[in-house]
């Protein structure tokens, strides 16, 4: 049978792509696999807004090498964000790969994919192939079972803001906003295959216009919150300048909207928000929270923040620090300055790596307490949760989300071979906490997230679970 393996690095919108790019594949007849050395086709769904990323992805590009040389039948294909930036030269650092598709090209992957399902064949997995070691998982990937739960769902596409810093909308284009007919449709697609959480994504998902009526983004999450069939719904990532009071509004009278608003700040110092190319002032920031806290007050607010971006003092990021000091953050992804080619802040003076590295640390160090503090207050309570599936560290555990984005374990309460994703809400009772996230001890399970549920025990650590996935 023709298979295909999706990797996906990267952003939520890189996540909707590989759901389309999956889609797509089992049109065509492919069935989707959880392993790269069982897929007949390849897929790296990759990301360039941080050096890391680049590197991480071409890793795996090499590392697929070998599959290639044991059978050259497999097609490796790129696609994403790095294959936009480098398609001129990635054949030549890679020469074994049979697609480069850019984020604008996703059509041209799918008939690519048609066209390949009939040289693949019942007995296409070679020995060679078949003993190879199994690698090790560099991103995440769309075949395992619980997966199909979360729907992501692109509303635009590329970004006008142009920051200095960013890649984006050279790789992916200015804005370009879908219309809200197709977005339902896609929702009502994904929603009767299952999704029970539906986010929607963007770069800059509050800044959506409906191109016809002119609908804005409290429109859209209305709408979409209103359909038949979705339980939860979220959205991802948000711009400062595009927050205002019926969106705020909106997010203090949609039931099932999840409680939880990323917005990302990146710097404290009106100076680095200046050469950032932000558009708003530190203080205009703290004002867009008062006003979000007004409407949600008990909702989790996580942000972006960039160390040792070209010109930041000691003084700049001293601001910085004293802004995570506060508290307000539940999270934030933090990440030391790294340059873009092609992006106007890549020709500025850097900042030593030794410098970036030890700001890096000292905020991590303020903002994990913020994030411990926000995790401590959930001990004692039950949350409701949606499962992702076993914990990668811990086999015998569950790992679910909370509403609010917060990762939470607990002993297995299934047999690993038989996962119950028609009962994928469990009611979790919040032993400890951690700054990565949360454990405890699952007491309910539910089919529906607005269904009371059935009382659960976990299965005792002394079965052989093992034995059970046979």
């Amino acid at each position: 049978m023709a298979t295909i393996y999706i990797e996906t690095h990267g952003c939520q919108m890189n996540e909707a792509d590989s759901q389309y790019i999956a889609r797509r594949a089992q049109s065509a007849g492919y069935a989707l696999c959880e392993k790269a050395e069982d897929a007949s086709v390849l897929v790296l769904n990759t990301c360039t807004v941080r050096d890391n990323a680049e590197r991480r992805a071409y890793g795996r590009i090499g590392s697929w090498k070998k599959l290639k040389a044991a059978d050259p039948a497999v097609k490796v294909v790129v696609a994403g964000c790095l294959a936009e930036q480098d398609k001129e030269r990635m054949g030549d650092i890679a020469p074994h790969i049979d697609g480069i598709f850019g984020p604008k090209d996703l059509a041209k992957l799918g008939d690519a994919l048609v066209a390949w399902r009939s040289e693949f064949t019942d007995d296409d997995l070679t020995e060679d192939r078949a003993l190879l070691v199994a690698m090790d998982n560099a991103g995440s990937g769309v075949s395992g079972p619980y997966d199909r739960l979360r729907a992501y769902v692109n509303v635009q596409r590329g970004c006008s803001y142009y920051c200095t810093y960013c890649i984006v909308p050279h790789v992916r284009g200015r804005f370009d906003h879908r219309a809200i007919g197709e977005i339902i449709a896609e929702v009502e697609r994904k929603v009767a295959a299952g999704a029970r959480e539906v986010t929607l994504v963007g770069q800059t998902v509050n800044a959506y216009k409906e191109p016809a009526s002119g609908a804005d983004f409290a429109d859209l999450l209305a709408t979409i919150a209103a359909l038949p069939g979705v339980e939860r719904l979220a959205f991802i990532t948000s711009h400062p300048n595009d927050f205002n009071e019926k969106l705020a509004r909106a997010f203090g009278s949609i039931p099932n909207l999840n409680p939880r608003f990323h917005l990302p700040v990146q710097s404290a110092s009106n100076p680095v928000l200046r050469k950032m190319n932000r558009k708003y002032t530190i203080e205009q920031y703290r004002e867009k929270i008062a006003l979000f806290r007004q409407f949600a007050p008990d909702w989790a607010l996580t942000t972006d923040i960039i160390v040792a971006f070209p010109s930041e003092t000691e003084d700049d990021f001293q601001t910085t620090l004293a802004l995570c000091e506060d508290g307000m953050f539940a999270q934030a992804y933090m990440f030391v300055y790294s340059q873009r080619r092609g992006t106007p802040a890549a020709h500025w003076e850097p900042i030593s790596n030794a410098i970036g590295q030890e700001r890096l640390m000292r905020l991590a160090a303020v903002v994990d307490r913020g994030v411990r503090a926000f995790h401590d207050r959930k001990i004692g309570t039950t949350v409701r949760a949606l499962i992702h599936g076993p914990s990668r560290k811990d086999q015998a555990m569950l790992s679910a989300k909370t509403l609010d984005n917060v990762t939470v374990v607990f002993p297995t309460i299934e047999d690993p071979s038989a996962p119950r994703i028609d009962e994928p809400w469990v009611d979790v009772q919040i032993d400890s906490a951690a700054v990565w996230g949360l454990r405890g001890s699952a007491v309910r399970r539910a089919a529906r997230f607005n269904d009371p549920g059935y009382a659960v025990q976990a299965i005792p650590q002394t079965l052989d679970l093992v034995s059970l996935a046979r």
